[in-house]
C-alpha cells in the first residue's frame, strides 16, 4: 500500500474541498476533489483513487496539480482545437465572393445556398468542409440566410416602366 500523499496547500480542508466538490459542475473536478478530500483526512493515496475510480498514479499527478495551481488546477481543461482551415485573406475573399453573387452562367444558380459556397471553396482553396461549416462561417463574416429575391438576368428595367405606364392597373 503506498505512503499518503503529501500535499502542501493548508488553504483548504478537506470539509472544504468537499463544498467546493458539491458546487462544481465539472464531474472530473468533482472527483479529483473528493480524493483530494480523502487522501487529506489521512487516507492512503491507493484507496482514495479506488474510491474516486482512478490510477493511484493519476490521484498523484493531481496532487501535485492542486498543490501548483490549488483548486483551479483541477478542472478538466480542453486543448486549442483544430487549426482554422482558412486564413483571414482566403475568408475575406470568400465573403466577397457571396456578397457578389453566383454567376448564373458560371455557377448555374441564381442564389447562394450553403452548397455551392462549399464547392467555390473547395475549387479555389482546395479544402473540402461540411455545407454547416459553410453555414458557420458566414454567420462569423456577420451574413446572414436572409436573401434578396432572385432576378431574371434578361431583365430590362426599361421595359418594366413602360409596361407599368400602360398597365390597366395603373
Amino acid at each position: 500500500m503506498g505512503k499518503p500523499v503529501a500535499v502542501t496547500r493548508t488553504e483548504h480542508s478537506a470539509e472544504d474541498l468537499r463544498t467546493f466538490a458539491s458546487k462544481s459542475h465539472d464531474g472530473a473536478q468533482v472527483r479529483r476533489l473528493l480524493a483530494l478530500a480523502f487522501v487529506l483526512e489521512g487516507g492512503s493515496r491507493t484507496e482514495a483513487a479506488e474510491r474516486t475510480g482512478m490510477d493511484r498514479q493519476t490521484l498523484r499527478d493531481w496532487v501535485h496539480r492542486y498543490n501548483a495551481e490549488g483548486i483551479a488546477g483541477l478542472r478538466s481543461g480542453h486543448g486549442p482545437g483544430k487549426p482554422h482551415s482558412l486564413t483571414a485573406d482566403q475568408m475575406a475573399e470568400l465573403k466577397a465572393t457571396v456578397l457578389k453573387g453566383p454567376d448564373p452562367e458560371k455557377h448555374g444558380v441564381v442564389r447562394w445556398r450553403c452548397v455551392d459556397p462549399r464547392a467555390e471553396v473547395a475549387r479555389r482553396f482546395t479544402i473540402e468542409v461540411t455545407e454547416r461549416t459553410i453555414g458557420k462561417w458566414l454567420r462569423k463574416l456577420d451574413l446572414t440566410r436572409l436573401q434578396p429575391r432572385p432576378f431574371h438576368p434578361k431583365k430590362d428595367a426599361a421595359v418594366q416602366e413602360a409596361f407599368k405606364k400602360t398597365s390597366p392597373a395603373w
